[in-house]
């Protein structure tokens, strides 16, 4: 791949900075991987990426749950992948977000080449329509889905127009800049998720994005493993992926599983079933439908989010218009037996439909006895147990049969993961085989759980990192070339429902 402007880029240097990164060991060398507990601090001098070597910079995503921005330069230019939100801690009040500072990329904005999605979960787009283009203003390049889900976020922030947004199919190559994405079919708690491979001169880094390994994921066709192989058949430097669920042991499971609990639950019930999950999995949407269905009941949707995923969803063919009655209100009058729901509020917000049922339902929702049964069939984010409970709790004084997450019907889970175990991690390390790992997306126990596991599939070595470090990463070696502390956005609500700025530094050393 040429070098930008026809010109390579001699020195790794850090722009404002005397001298130059440390030499690369020669090829041929064992390389190291050199991880400081005190990582010299850049102070926002950003380094010039040169043509020989892929410099990463994750802005987000480690040490935490969400919050994915990952930074990936060469041959003097930038490419981001994913720009998420995470969600603020119980204690936080009138912070709805929190973002990486955009007045930090400002150095490199005009190098800046594209934004690569891949996929449209809240912690990869959140920061999207909030920033986009007025704070940042590169092509955002995405999948249909997840095209069709910014462009509705786009539009209602009035922002449509003004960015360039362009969609890719996985499996379909293209080029940004110096960087060569190809884009590989994965599957996960959404449609179309997608990892990329990003190719340079310099060679080739896999980005994971989020994903398990579903033999029949009921939305979308399985992983492609064949391509998978393919690239690690060509080389992989360094592969940066999912660490959610590194630590733990686990079976492989399905949307397919789910599915079968549904249809038990919802052919044995004698009231109304309410399917509570997040909004964007749609493959749970159509699963708690099928179950209505055989079973002889009417199903609407409830919550804003949840309509608009399905509408997207319809839109390209992954879910039918017949599935759902128009409005929950529409199943006012009918047989509690003949009635079902899916909803939001998995997390138990106060707003979300969930909550409203719990505490009688209201004018277009029906209102929930004993007899009936909600389904929680999602996890519990880390900080959301009391309220999760305290929605619980009403539930139950009403009557309701509550299903945990956690829990079984007929001998199949309500509940399946949207992350890799173990075994499906050694799955990928033994397609890929890279040289390399950068545990990314996950608490610190996840990244060391990840970091262990990928020694044990043979990679080099493994580089537990930090959000901001710079890892240089070549043929030679891995190395980390200092820190940049990015500053926080908190946003909040403001009275007329616009976003409320405060920055404020990150705590995290």
């Amino acid at each position: 791949m040429q070098s930008v402007n026809g010109r390579a880029h001699p020195g790794a240097t850090v722009a404002g900075a005397p001298g130059g990164a440390a030499a690369a060991k020669s090829e041929g060398e064992t390389p190291v991987i050199q991880l400081f507990k005190r990582t010299r601090d850049l102070q926002g001098r950003w380094p010039v990426p040169r043509a020989s070597e892929i410099l990463v910079v994750p802005l987000g995503g480690l040490g935490r749950i969400g919050m994915n921005w990952t930074l990936y330069g060469h041959d003097g230019r930038w490419l981001l992948v994913d720009a998420g939100i995470a969600f603020p801690d119980a204690d936080m009040d009138g912070v709805d977000a929190i973002m990486p500072d955009p007045a930090f990329l400002a150095p490199i904005l005009p190098r800046l080449d594209g934004l690569v999605v891949t996929h449209a979960h809240e912690d990869h787009i959140g920061a999207v329509a909030k920033l986009w283009p007025h704070a940042i203003g590169c092509p955002v390049y995405a999948t249909p889905f997840a095209s069709a889900m910014l462009s509705r976020r786009l539009e209602e922030a009035g922002t449509l127009d003004d960015v360039d947004l362009r969609v890719f199919q996985a499996g379909s190559g293209f080029c940004i800049g110096p960087f060569r994405i190809r884009p590989v079919h994965m599957t996960h708690s959404i449609p179309e998720p997608v990892a990329l491979a990003i190719s340079t001169a310099a060679g080739t880094v896999v980005h994971s994005g989020d994903w398990k390994l579903d033999s029949d994921p009921q939305i979308g066709a399985p992983a492609d493993l064949d391509t998978l192989r393919a690239i690690g058949d060509e080389g992989v430097l360094a592969l940066l992926c999912d660490s959610t669920n590194a630590h733990e042991e686990r079976p492989r499971t399905s949307e397919a599983d789910v599915s079968r609990a549904f249809r038990h639950i919802f052919a044995n019930a004698q009231g109304t079933v309410v399917v509570c999950c997040f909004a964007t999995n749609v493959a749970r949407i159509a699963a708690a439908a099928d179950a209505a269905a055989a079973s002889g009941r009417c199903i609407a949707l409830a919550g804003r989010s949840m309509r608009a995923t399905a509408e997207v969803a319809e839109g390209l063919g992954y879910l039918s218009p017949d599935m759902f009655l128009a409005e929950p209100g529409h199943l006012k009058g009918l047989d509690r037996r003949d009635v079902a729901l899916a909803c939001t509020g998995t997390q138990g917000e106060e707003k979300a439909a969930l909550a409203r049922l719990a505490m009688g339902g209201g004018r277009h929702l029906p209102k929930l006895e004993r007899g009936d049964v909600v389904i929680m069939s999602s996890r519990v984010i880390p900080g959301n147990e009391a309220a999760v409970e305290k929605v619980v709790s009403m539930l139950r004084q009403r009557g309701v049969t509550v299903i945990a997450a956690g829990e079984e019907a007929g001998g199949s889970p309500v509940h399946v993961t949207g992350h890799p175990g173990r075994g499906e991690l050694r799955a990928l390390y033994s397609a890929l085989r890279p040289r390399f790992a950068i545990p990314v997306h996950g608490t610190d126990m996840h990244l060391e759980a990840h970091a262990e596991l990928a020694r044990s599939c043979g990679v080099r070595d493994a580089a537990v990192s930090a959000e901001g470090e710079v890892i240089a990463v070549s043929r030679s070696g891995v190395r980390v070339l200092g820190r940049l502390r990015a500053p926080m956005l908190h946003l909040g609500r403001d009275g007329d429902g616009g976003w409320r700025v405060q920055p404020l530094q990150s705590a995290r050393a």
